[in-house]
């Protein structure tokens, strides 16, 4: 199977980072892209500022791949996805060349003459790819070995309280009052004047309610409701000064303020049972009348093309197993993780790996850093160099977040977690539990 390429399907960060290391290695990278372009992903959330500073964001094989066309990494700033694409994501894949095709959408993975029962010399099969291209034809690949850094873009967590759609959720979302985009000031037509609801509690929701206070002050009459599942404590606004990555903290702490000024009417304890166009109803009847809702709760992975593979994944997260019990947000509490390697991340079935964002499952916790030391273990493994494999060469940041996720039900509970106990925060957030119909 030496002669047959890796297969790498997606080619966002984590996948064009993962052909550089494999070219730089001397093994074939074939580079499977669902869109048109490449971060296709990306391109859907460019007016997005990244958290993380240009130096973060940048692979080291990826860079000695770029270098002799010119080309010279940004060191300072923080950029949003539109530049991160135009200044690293697009020269990386027009440097890759033709080891990168579009439009090619992978349906299928498996053993070639063995599907997911067969034992029989599975290891020595080449994998086998099923590829619908742009047009609607199939084609059938051959790999020696599989990288999925397909991400989670595609799949966002619905939201039903219960982590299925609520009622009426699809046909808002067919209607156009519901999406799962963070709005965008420079377009803001579907918000200014209007009264948006923003359901979530992460990174996500707090860049939504940034966008939607920043259209507030240019719009009167804009008004912006967010609603969360559990009660606030002092993990719900993130880090804070805490976090090692400062622009991570300053989200929440840009958030918190909207809060507290009024801008942004905080509900607790909101749990989404229907939607109905821009009306959202909660479990316990509650009901908030608005004209648009963005529902920023998380994202899920796509295990559907992956059903003939051999996977061991964690029952809550669908993550690796070996790395779930770092970034579970039920039982994870001291801020920071580990990096992740090879052997964190190798399943029952050999050759395959899930890297980037899919390899946390639904865990919201994942930073570019953390894809590209995934891959350069990942490629080393597969090139055979155990030892560069084994080493931890990336230290993450610490989120600056103590007590895990904080309790669900009890406003008056205490949270758990390696740092002791910590109280709920100030009575001023405990609010917007009563009837929300005007």
């Amino acid at each position: 199977m030496s002669d047959l390429p890796v297969a790498v399907i997606g080619a966002g960060p984590q996948g064009l980072a993962a052909a550089a290391h494999l070219l730089e290695r001397g093994l074939t990278p074939l580079v499977l892209e669902q869109g048109s372009e490449p971060a296709a992903a990306v391109a859907e959330w460019g007016h997005v500022r990244l958290f993380s500073a240009w130096p973060e964001l940048v692979d080291k094989a990826a860079a000695r791949l770029l270098e002799p066309t010119g080309w010279a990494p940004p060191t300072q700033g923080y950029p949003t996805g539109a530049q991160w694409r135009e200044h690293y994501l697009v020269p990386l894949a027009e440097a890759l060349g033709d080891h990168v095709r579009y439009g090619a959408t992978v349906t299928g993975v498996s053993r070639k003459g063995r599907d997911r029962l067969v034992d029989a010399d599975r290891a020595e099969q080449p994998f086998v790819l099923h590829v619908t291209g742009a047009n609607g034809t199939e084609a059938r690949l051959e790999a020696r070995a599989v990288i999925d850094a397909s991400g989670t873009w595609r799949r966002p967590n619905p939201a039903g309280a219960d982590g299925l759609p609520a009622l009426g959720e699809r046909a808002s979302h067919a209607a156009g009052t519901l999406g799962y985009a963070v709005p965008d000031r420079a377009h803001p037509e579907a918000y200014a004047g209007r009264h948006t609801v923003v359901i979530g509690a992460g990174d996500s929701a707090f860049n939504a309610v940034n966008e939607l206070t920043a259209i507030a002050r240019d719009h009167p009459g804009t008004r912006i409701t967010w609603a969360i599942r559990r009660v606030v404590s002092t993990n719900t606004f993130g880090g804070g000064e805490a976090d090692e990555l400062p622009e991570r903290g300053a989200l929440g702490v840009r958030a918190k303020k909207a809060v507290q000024d009024g801008s942004v009417e905080l509900v607790t304890g909101f749990r989404t049972e229907r939607v109905a166009g821009g009306t959202v109803i909660t479990e316990d009847g509650r009901v908030i009348e608005a004209d648009q809702v963005v529902v920023l709760t998380g994202y899920r992975p796509d295990l559907g093309f992956l059903s003939e593979m051999r996977l061991d994944l964690d029952p809550t997260l669908e993550a690796p197993r070996d790395i779930a019990v770092q970034i579970d947000p039920n039982i994870h509490s001291c801020g920071s993780v580990s990096a992740t390697g090879a052997k964190d991340l190798a399943q029952p079935e050999p050759d395959l790996y899930l890297v980037g964002m899919k390899s946390y499952g639904r865990a919201p916790t994942f930073l570019a850093m953390t894809g590209y030391e995934q891959v350069r273990s990942v490629v080393a493994e597969l090139s055979g160099d155990h030892d560069a494999a084994a080493r931890v060469e990336l230290e993450l940041p610490d989120t600056g977040v103590c007590g895990g996720a904080g309790s669900f039900d009890d406003p008056e509970a205490t949270q758990g977690g390696c740092c002791g106990t910590t109280a709920p925060s100030e009575e001023l957030f405990t609010i917007g539990r009563g009837s929300l119909t005007p």
